[in-house]
């Protein structure tokens, strides 16, 4: 554990103002890692928020070299970086505004081959990806490995925030069993200030999750329309059938744990 410095302290005082906020959260808020899968317009967002607030760590996992067409959103982003590697400035950008933050970048889309790697030590995940695959792999990980993540979406002028706790609160599954094929990763329409508000919302979210401070969205997601402010705070619900986390998932998942001990203990 590394002790808030005198520094840190001051760096935080004005958070540390809040009622009922004190520094035991903030040391938390310093024990923990955070990986956000997508720095773009949610992810870049809640990265800055994550890191500004004095998280330990961030993991970043992107794919990809920024393009003009990302400049309209991504915030931790350069004008001068346009054709490099956009992990590479995203951690220049947080290790300029807190050296106090830890950064470790990967330039790879989430898959089944390398989820459990980039999960490695994580208190939490941010879902920020602009698909469906890459969000299922994330999110069925997280379940299996039991590690809250925070999903977050937006299309043109709307959104919709959830938090996932593995057996307590529905999953990703649960709500969207069937891809939507109509959602293009480089096809949808998004002005900066959604994706930046709703990545302000995650960060807020996982900072509750991660400190105890405050109350989460636990079995409720907010869906929002910025064309006439209308927000609005839905109940959602497990479904025991679920392929990812319902209880037929989950003893399919013991069950094949136990036959690989056995044949680990056999050879």
């Amino acid at each position: 554990m590394r002790w808030l410095t005198d520094m840190e302290r001051e760096r935080y005082r004005r958070q540390l103002m809040l009622d009922g906020f004190d520094t035991e959260h903030q040391q938390r808020l310093k024990d923990s890692t955070a990986i956000i899968a997508g720095i773009g317009g949610l992810g870049g967002t809640a990265a800055l928020y994550l890191a500004v607030a004095g998280i330990g760590k961030l993991v970043f996992a992107h794919y990809g070299n920024l393009t003009l067409s990302n400049m309209n959103r991504q915030i931790l982003m350069r004008h001068d970086w346009i054709g490099k590697s956009r992990v590479i400035q995203a951690m220049k950008s947080i290790e300029d505004i807190n050296p106090d933050v830890e950064v470790e970048i990967y330039n790879e889309r989430i898959t089944g081959d390398n989820v459990d790697r980039l999960l490695n030590e994580v208190h939490i995940a941010l879902s920020a990806r602009p698909n469906f695959h890459e969000r299922r792999v994330l999110n069925n990980a997280c379940i299996r490995k039991d590690i809250p993540m925070v999903e977050a979406a937006m299309n043109g002028m709307e959104g919709y925030i959830f938090n996932v706790i593995p057996e307590k609160t529905p999953c990703l599954n649960c709500l969207y069993p069937e891809d939507n094929n109509e959602w293009e990763e480089l096809g949808f329409p998004v002005l900066g200030a959604v994706s930046g508000m709703l990545g302000c919302l995650m960060a807020i979210e996982a900072i509750k999750l991660l400190t105890g401070y405050g109350k989460p969205l636990l079995s409720k997601v907010l869906v929002f329309n910025t064309i006439d402010m209308e927000f609005r705070k839905l109940n959602i619900h497990r479904d025991e059938d679920c392929g990812v986390c319902g209880e037929k998932a989950k003893l399919f998942s013991a069950e094949n744990k136990e036959m690989q001990c056995e044949f680990s203990q056999a050879k």
